[in-house]
């Protein structure tokens, strides 16, 4: 049974992980309070490497997207090479593509990187040097990843639940694009098979179907018991908003849409549960703690 080391404590992965995986002996360390120096890598196996800065609302500058999200990485990946880790999986995301924008073919595991943001830029950084690093006893597992949602989430796909519980009507309706999303279970599932198999490359993980934004939102609604009007937006204001909000309304509006079948077909991986059992599955857990909190 690999000895597994989570570096970055607490996070919504690292703790669905240590939830729901095959493998039992999984350890957790926080970078904010342990230095890489003061950890002991020989003890581990494998390193999943989930600490980052992700998109935040107040502003980061650049230094530090690349000091943790690439410097702090590859200074981990070397120690924990020299202690004689055998694996490193280092989760990426799939902003290191770039805008998905206009573009009519999905994204794969070969294509071409162009990244337009700091948190995309250092990602991709990160991973090219881990590529530099790795030999025959270090493998390096890259996962590119969409947007992850399941029990226990934060951030954007939080708030967008409240919203839907919060307000009948949505100007969500009748939006004809397609995204691809993660759920968490899938995301534990395919690092237990990356672990299993003990696979180096770049990968993609992601649910099977993709879901528009306005199917999204009506699941969340269906989910959460809530009749909810939706309407469209009249174009002139979606143009306007595109123009003066673009990556706001780009999130809303545009597509991104992505093809890992080199991924499913290397591993022999299926996820396991379909994006409507996921969105369930979240639901359940957000009612089941308002119940709990209110019961306080």
């Amino acid at each position: 049974m690999p000895r597994i080391l989570i570096t970055g404590a607490n996070s919504f992965i690292g703790r669905s992980f240590i939830r729901s995986s095959k493998f039992k002996i999984i350890e957790e360390v926080s970078l904010l309070q342990t230095t890489p120096p003061e950890i002991d890598f020989s003890r581990y196996d494998v390193i999943l490497h989930l600490a980052a800065i992700v998109h935040q609302s107040r502003r980061i500058e650049k230094n530090e997207y690349f000091r943790i999200n690439r410097d702090l990485c590859i200074d981990i990946a070397n120690k924990a090479k020299e202690a004689g880790v055998k694996q490193f999986i280092f989760l990426s995301t799939v902003k290191v593509y770039g805008e998905f924008g206009n573009r009519k073919e999905p994204w794969n595991e070969r294509s071409h990187c162009n990244p337009t943001d700091y948190y995309g830029q250092s990602k991709l950084e990160a991973e090219n040097r881990l590529t530099t690093i790795e030999s025959p006893d270090f493998i390096v597992s890259i996962v590119r990843s969409p947007v992850v949602y399941g029990e226990g989430v934060k951030a954007k796909i939080l708030s967008l639940v409240k919203l839907v519980e919060r307000f009948p009507v949505l100007p969500l309706g009748k939006i004809k694009n397609l995204r691809n999303f993660t759920y968490v279970e899938n995301m534990v599932a395919f690092i237990d098979r990356v672990i299993e198999k003990k696979v180096a490359g770049t990968f993609i993980v992601m649910d099977d179907t993709p879901l528009s934004t306005s199917e999204f939102v009506k699941q969340i609604a269906d989910g959460l018991g809530r009749k909810r009007v939706f309407f469209k937006l009249p174009e002139l204001i979606i143009n306007l908003g595109k123009t003066l909000m673009p990556q706001y309304f780009e999130r809303i509006y545009g597509s991104l849409l992505l093809d890992n079948q080199v991924t499913k077909d290397k591993l022999n991986f299926t996820p396991p549960y379909s994006i409507e059992t996921g969105l369930k599955k979240m639901l359940d857990s957000y009612k089941k703690d308002l119940i709990f909190n209110q019961k306080r």
